[in-house]
């Protein structure tokens, strides 16, 4: 999954091969972290589809908000050392169907991050899985006032209309060992199975219920229109008897589609020749309300007759003359007209049907070719209809079977369990099977419905590759990093191989970056008073955010010589380290007044002892080359800690090797 991630690789220029080799590594460091267990303890909720495994000095509680939970180290999750808290929210239904990702997901997290006092953004990256779309994070902030920092890494996944959020707070200085723990954590994290059923309208599958509205009720010793009572069938045994919905819509209605939520749309039957709400009733909750979908003004002496559904979730209401097709979008919220004239005026048969008080041929079904059938009313005739041309086909299809008196009033595609299609027929105190090869209907069962709804014959498209962005932005800020203030004044230039560009900062020293995608570019930013910065940044597909700090050049300053590497376990300088060292000769020549104290660092692995001394050896190996290359002697102090200075967790070797280092803090300036 992180292969479509971006790195950033340290300071220093490095060579390119090899920059492009740590990004890489970086790269399949994280596939390997998400791939392998970790050791701890698993935690999952197959149900809610998920997986996680946290450390095992962890604990397991109640988070504040209901189904949240919180894993912490400590006493208490208020009192934590260090806590995570993983959260599922349904997305609002104006979001649920969009694509994150385009929607600007990452955008929002940077624009809430800005926002936040003294803030520094390490990372935000994003990644589209296909199944399910992803933006990780990782920035510290401080209140105004505040001498502690806060650390937060987090994962925000969008899957099935639902937010999965984990994410780990700490205080900055206190982590230790907590901070790769949180890691592991986070990248343990996976979604499994279905999970929660999908809220996408475009991802939930459509069940095997068809429904009816029944036209006619027995009410106080006589008949009398009904047209609010549903029946609910099955398709695998449609003449067993049915399911009641008793007068469960608000209005009288003709027109009944289902959506692909499995819930019923309706619109009542009054030629008001006015706008019109929608109204949704959920089959499962025995639930109704009005949509905010509204149909236009279906014209004069006129009703809307018939609805039905199409192969991509939308919803179709027409008007009994035929001459006004709506389709309703769930996933956008979009109404829009398909026809506002009857197609089947062109056909050579409509004067036989269109004449002064001929029946309606209004009523329709969608198939999933972008066609529609329609129904004659007095003879249970068919009519096909292209919906991508508006033309109708040239012959009516008369059906053998049926009873000569009118009364037809729907059709409704199936699918049974067997996969074959089924074309069922509301007639007249009956509900036909169609054979439409054979131009013949059988009865299935006794009753008369207005409408006929089901969705079964569309199944949802399986979720599309994701296709990867051509377009890498880098945007971030430069900032001081001891106030972790603009510096909008700042020098920032990037170059791909002879190539350089001098990058823009806003009054906010904001910046974004259009970049090739795959490309390695070296950015170097400058500015009196601070220590400069090199980076090497590898661009990988889509957005990606990171701040870059300046250390201002006063006592105190410590800058990480990450470039600076030896001999396993000796103190001979190895090449590589040559560029970052002439940088630090560069620093100190630029400014004579100048003095530094190097420090080295080692791992805990071995004799504590020996550490200090291997330590104390680099150091002398670093400050020997400093002196080679004019550098006074006694502007440089050393000083060898071994391993009583971890930097990260020695508990593995990914973050063991953090820990051998060497720096310099600033001792004085003139």
């Amino acid at each position: 999954m992180a292969a479509g991630f971006r790195t950033f690789v340290g300071y220093g220029r490095w060579p390119m091969m090899k920059v492009l080799l740590m990004g890489w590594l970086a790269v399949c460091w994280a596939v390997k972290l998400q791939a392998q267990p970790t050791a701890g303890q698993p935690y999952a909720d197959a149900r809610k589809g998920y997986r996680l495994v946290y450390p095992p000095n962890w604990q397991v509680a109640e988070g504040r908000q209901p189904g949240d939970v919180v894993f912490y180290t400590g006493n208490s999750p208020q009192t934590a050392q260090a806590a995570a808290t993983l959260s599922i929210r349904p997305l609002p239904d104006n979001r649920k169907d969009l694509d994150q990702l385009a929607s600007g997901q990452a955008d929002s997290v940077w624009r809430a991050v800005r926002r936040l006092p003294r803030s520094r953004v390490a990372r935000i990256e994003q990644h589209d899985a296909g199944s399910y779309q992803e933006v990780r994070y990782d920035y510290t902030f401080a209140p105004d006032g505040a001498v502690e920092r806060t650390h937060v890494l987090g994962r925000r996944l969008w899957r099935g209309g639902y937010e999965f959020q984990l994410e780990y707070r700490a205080p900055a200085r206190q982590e230790g060992r907590n901070l790769a723990a949180g890691q592991q954590l986070l990248a343990s994290l996976a979604l499994t199975g279905p999970g929660l059923p999908s809220r996408r309208t475009t991802e939930q599958g459509c069940d095997d219920k068809m429904y009816g509205i029944v036209a006619l009720r027995f009410h106080d010793g006589q008949w009398e229109d009904d047209c609010r009572t549903i029946h609910e069938f099955l398709v695998a045994d449609p003449a067993a008897p049915p399911k009641v919905h008793a007068r469960v819509l608000p209005f009288q209605s003709y027109a009944l589609a289902k959506g692909f939520d499995n819930c019923l749309y309706s619109v009542t039957k009054a030629p008001t020749d006015a706008p019109e709400l929608v109204y949704r009733y959920n089959p499962a909750t025995r639930q109704g309300d009005f949509t905010a979908w509204q149909l236009p003004a279906q014209g004069p002496e006129n009703v809307w007759i018939s609805a039905a559904t199409d192969q991509r979730g939308d919803l179709y209401f027409i008007t009994s003359d035929a001459n006004l097709l709506v389709k309703v979008s769930p996933a956008t919220n979009a109404v829009r007209v398909v026809w506002s004239a009857d197609p089947v005026r062109q056909a050579p048969y409509y004067p036989a049907i269109g004449f002064a008080k001929a029946g309606t041929h209004a009523n329709f079904c969608l198939t999933d070719a972008d066609s529609l059938y329609q129904v004659y009313s007095t003879d249970g005739a068919l009519l096909k209809v292209s919906l991508a041309t508006q033309k109708p086909a040239p012959d009516l299809l008369p059906l053998e079977g049926l009873p000569n008196r009118g009364g037809y009033s729907d059709l409704l595609l199936q699918t049974d369990r067997a996969g074959r299609r089924r074309l069922y027929l509301a007639g007249p105190k009956a509900l036909y099977e169609v054979d439409v090869a054979r131009r013949r209907a059988t009865r299935v069962r006794r009753g008369t419905y207005t409408d006929l709804a089901g969705c079964n014959l569309f199944l949802p498209p399986p979720p599309a590759a994701a296709a990867l962005p051509t377009a890498a932005t880098w945007r971030g800020r430069v900032l001081d990093a001891a106030t972790l203030q603009p510096l909008p004044q700042a020098r920032f230039r990037l170059s791909l191989g002879k190539s350089e560009t001098t990058v823009p900062l806003t009054s906010e020293a904001a910046f974004a970056f259009p970049a090739e995608v795959g490309k390695v570019y070296a950015a170097h930013l400058e500015l009196p008073g601070y220590l400069a910065a090199d980076t090497a940044y590898l661009t990988l597909p889509g957005p990606y955010v990171q701040d870059i700090v300046l250390r201002p050049l006063a006592v105190g300053t410590t800058q990480q010589l990450d470039k600076v590497q030896f001999e396993q376990g000796q103190a001979v300088l190895l090449p590589s380290s040559f560029p970052a060292l002439n940088q630090l000769v560069n620093l100190l020549t630029r400014n004579p007044g100048m003095t530094i104290e190097l420090r080295g660092h080692t791992d805990n692995v071995g004799d504590p002892q020996k550490n200090v001394v291997l330590s104390e050896e680099r150091v002398a190996a670093v400050k020997d080359y400093l002196v080679s290359r004019g550098i006074a002697e006694g502007r440089i102090s050393g000083l060898g800690l071994g391993g009583t200075e971890p930097r990260a967790s020695n508990e593995q070797e990914s973050t063991r090797q953090l820990n051998r280092r060497v720096e310099f803090r600033v001792t004085g300036v003139q």
